[in-house]
């Protein structure tokens, strides 16, 4: 095992000895020389941010490593955008590292689950489009609260959002964004800082929706990935403080649930841009599959009437 100096993270000296006197009072007196240790390994702990640090002298000590923090302005400052649902077009996918650890909570930063119930429609691909959310059920008229401290980016009606009815984007200090969607009404204004647990706004049934609920997003530098990986809506509890988010989870077929493997492998899928002339026989043709199974993986119906340029995973 070959040995490396770790001065450069920690200090590491002899124990602390008081000095010896070589004679009487007023002599010179001898310092103990420090000795310097080896370090000869690195044992990894369960905590990514603490290792243990073997020696030479059969001694040991943590290497602590720079945890992400919570108070973050610089994040209110770039890409920011009242105007705008999404702020972070023209974002360079490229740019967001493979992993990255948001603290999501600290001793003076909570958590609030948005509202409680169980979600009745996943993030998942959902009758040919990408449903880049969850779907929680309410009443009109219900509160609905800010899932961490934030900023208001954004507010917008109906005739402005499309699909999300009411809408309200918060952002995060740690570089999150949640969004509110079918709102009857809202209660804050862009720019106005919100606390976890502040009430936002009303639930309802506002833009493209069948009925009353709430439909709540989370995206990182403008990608959407499955809220169900931070928390828990039946038991409103979060999941950890720290998320380590993965680039794979941007993938709509990525979703909470699924091994490490499995989700790599769903974001790694093959899809199919319908033309003109194309059916559901034709592309299972091409690709070497069958239709139960493109309807299976696009929860479509075989009698679903394909759109051109709408997209299909086949694979």
């Amino acid at each position: 095992m070959a040995s490396f100096s770790l001065f450069a993270q920690i200090d590491i000296h002899a124990p602390a000895t008081p000095r010896a006197t070589a004679g009487e009072e007023g002599e010179d007196e001898e310092e103990i020389p420090i000795i310097e240790k080896v370090a000869i390994d690195t044992v990894k702990t369960r905590d990514k941010y603490v290792d243990i640090v073997l020696f030479d002298d059969h001694s040991w000590d943590y290497v602590l490593y720079p945890r992400p923090g919570i108070d973050s302005t610089s994040i209110f400052d770039r890409w920011w955008n009242t105007e705008q649902i999404h702020a972070y077009k023209g974002y360079p996918k490229d740019s967001i590292p493979d992993e990255v650890d948001l603290l999501l909570i600290d001793s003076t930063h909570a958590f609030c689950c948005p509202i409680r119930n169980k979600v009745y429609s996943t993030y998942k691909f959902r009758k040919g489009r990408e449903h880049q959310g969850v779907d929680i059920p309410l009443q009109i008229g219900d509160t609905i609260r800010a899932a961490f401290d934030g900023v208001v980016r954004y507010i917008g009606v109906s005739t402005e959002t499309g699909g999300y009815g009411r809408l309200i984007v918060l952002r995060h200090s740690n570089g999150l964004e949640t969004y509110y969607g079918h709102l009857s009404k809202q209660m804050v204004l862009p720019g106005e800082p919100v606390k976890a647990g502040d009430v936002i706004g009303l639930g309802g049934s506002t833009g493209r929706s069948t009925g009353p609920h709430l439909h709540f997003e989370t995206r990182y530098m403008g990608q959407t990935f499955d809220p169900q990986r931070l928390m828990d809506f039946e038991t409103g509890q979060l999941r950890s403080e720290m998320f380590t988010l993965k680039k794979h989870y941007f993938s709509i077929y990525s979703h909470y649930g699924q091994s490490e493997t499995e989700s790599k492998a769903a974001s790694e899928a093959l899809y199919h841009k319908v033309r003109s002339g194309d059916t559901l026989g034709k592309i299972a043709g091409k690709y070497g599959t069958t239709v139960t199974k493109i309807c299976k993986l696009n929860g479509i119906s075989s009698k679903k009437v394909l759109r051109i340029g709408e997209r299909l995973r086949v694979r």
